[in-house]
C-alpha cells in the first residue's frame, strides 16, 4: 500500500533561498536532452531480471511511456509545490503497463524498471543542482530533500502499483482466459504438461500444424477484428487466441503454411493500427513452441520498423540472427557495403532485388517498378560504392541489405 504521511518522519521545510532552486530546477528538469531520456529507458531496461520486458516491443514501448509519465509528474509537482512530498499518480500509462506485465505471467519483480530508472534521474538532477549553486550549505539542503522526494516518490509509485498488479492477478485467475494463459505459458517454458491436459485447457489440438502470430498496436477489441481477417486469410477454420496485454494478442492458427507477405497485407488493410508478425509453420508441441518464439522474434525486428505493418519470420530469418551478433554486425556491414550502406534506399533496393532475382535485370525491373536501362545504371553506381564488385561477392552484399533494412530505424 501507498504510505501514509504517518508512517515517516515529518517532511522537512525547506529555506526560501532552497525552495527558489528547487523550483528552477524543476524548470530545467522540464526539457531533459534526448540522449539522457534514451539512458533512462536503457537502464530501467537493463538486468537479468528486465530481460523478458526488454524483449517484448510492447511492454518495452509501455515502461518508457510508464518513466515519461512518472518524470513528468515529479516534475509538475515541483514546479507548483517545490520541494513538498509528491503524491502518486496512476495515470494510464502506468496502469496500462502494470496490467500487462500480469497479463504475461510476470510479477511485481518488473516494477525494478522504475529503480533502475530512478539512479538515472539522480544523477540528472544533480546535475542540475551543481549548475543552480556553489554554495555548500544550500546544496547540501538542496540535495537532501531532493534524495528524499526522489526516493519517496519512486518507493510510493512502485508500492502503489504492487498493489493494483496483486488486484489484477486475482481478477485474472477467476475467468478462462487465466486457465488459457497459464496453459500456454508452461508449454512455452517447456514445463512437463500432458499433451491431453494442455489440450483439455487450451480448447485446441496440439497434435496437428501451428503458425504462430503476435498482433499489437491497437485495442484488443479491435485486434480481435484483425486476428479474425488473419485467420481468413490463412484459411484457418479456428484459431487460439490469449490476451498477452491491452494491446497485444498471441494466436495459433491450425494451418502449415503462413499467409503471403501480400494477403497479409490484405489481410490487416481494413486495420490501420493493427501490425502482425508470423512465425514458421510447425507441428505438434515443439513447433507450438517454436513458431510462437519465431513471431515474438519478428516481432521484436518490425517494432524497430516503424514504416512497417508486417513481417513473416522466414522471410527475415538471417537478419534476425545477425541482429543478435550485435558488435560484429557494425564491421560487416561496413566491410561488405562500404559507401553503399549510405547511399539512396532505391539504389539499396533495386542491388537488393537484382541478386532476388538471379542477375535478371529485366525481373529486376519489374520488382523495383522501373525501366530496365534504370536498373543497369543502378547496378553501374552500385559497383563503384561497393568494396568489392557485386559479381563477386553478391551472397554478402544481399544478406548485409537486408540487415541494414531492418537497423535503418
Amino acid at each position: 500500500m501507498v504510505h501514509n504521511a504517518a508512517d515517516t518522519p515529518p517532511w522537512p521545510t525547506l529555506s526560501p533561498r532552497v525552495l527558489e532552486l528547487f523550483r528552477r530546477g524543476a524548470e530545467l528538469a522540464l526539457d531533459p536532452p534526448e540522449d539522457w531520456v534514451e539512458g533512462l529507458h536503457a537502464a530501467s531496461l537493463s538486468g537479468e531480471r528486465m530481460r523478458p520486458v526488454a524483449e517484448d516491443p510492447v511492454l518495452a514501448a509501455q515502461i518508457r511511456g510508464a518513466n515519461l509519465a512518472n518524470l513528468r509528474h515529479w516534475v509538475a509537482a515541483n514546479l507548483s509545490r517545490p520541494g513538498e512530498r509528491v503524491p502518486v499518480d496512476l495515470r494510464p500509462e502506468l496502469l496500462d503497463a502494470s496490467r500487462d506485465l500480469v497479463r504475461r505471467g510476470l510479477d511485481e519483480g518488473a516494477l525494478d524498471a522504475f529503480r533502475n530508472g530512478q539512479n538515472i534521474a539522480w544523477r540528472r538532477w544533480m546535475d542540475i543542482c551543481f549548475e543552480l549553486t556553489a554554495d555548500p550549505a544550500e546544496l547540501r539542503e538542496l540535495l537532501d530533500v531532493s534524495s528524499l522526494s526522489i526516493n519517496t516518490f519512486v518507493d510510493d509509485t512502485i508500492s502503489a502499483l504492487s498493489e493494483r498488479m496483486r488486484t489484477e492477478r486475482v481478477e485474472l485467475t477467476r475467468g478462462s482466459h487465466a486457465e488459457r494463459r497459464a496453459a500456454v505459458t508452461l508449454l512455452l517454458e517447456g514445463a512437463p504438461i500432458g499433451r491431453a491436459r494442455a489440450e483439455q485447457r487450451l480448447r485446441h489440438p496440439l497434435s496437428g500444424p501451428h503458425t504462430a502470430a503476435v498482433l499489437w498496436g491497437d485495442a484488443s477489441g479491435r485486434l480481435e477484428a484483425a486476428a479474425e481477417d488473419l485467420a481468413r486469410a490463412a484459411g484457418a477454420a479456428h484459431r487460439l487466441t490469449v490476451i498477452a496485454g491491452a494491446t497485444a494478442l498471441w494466436v495459433w492458427l491450425p494451418v502449415a503454411a503462413a499467409p503471403a507477405q501480400e494477403e497479409l497485407e490484405e489481410a490487416l488493410a481494413a486495420h490501420p493500427d493493427a501490425r502482425v508478425a508470423v512465425g514458421r509453420p510447425g507441428s505438434g508441441v515443439d513447433g507450438f513452441r517454436r513458431s510462437h518464439f519465431d513471431a515474438a522474434a519478428a516481432q521484436r525486428m518490425l517494432a524497430a520498423s516503424p514504416g512497417r505493418r508486417c513481417v513473416r519470420y522466414g522471410d527475415i530469418r538471417l537478419a534476425a540472427l545477425l541482429a543478435d551478433a550485435a558488435p560484429q554486425v557494425g564491421d560487416f556491414l561496413q566491410d561488405t557495403l562500404g559507401d553503399l550502406a549510405a547511399a539512396d534506399p532505391a539504389l539499396r533496393e533495386t542491388v537488393l532485388a537484382y541478386v532476388h532475382a538471379l542477375g535478371n535485370t529485366t525481373r529486376t525491373a519489374e520488382r523495383c517498378y522501373t525501366h530496365r536501362n534504370t536498373v543497369v545504371r543502378r547496378l553501374a553506381r552500385a559497383d563503384e560504392l561497393l568494396p568489392r564488385p557485386l559479381a563477386q561477392n553478391p551472397v554478402d552484399v544481399a544478406v548485409a541489405l537486408e540487415l541494414l533494412r531492418w537497423r535503418a530505424s
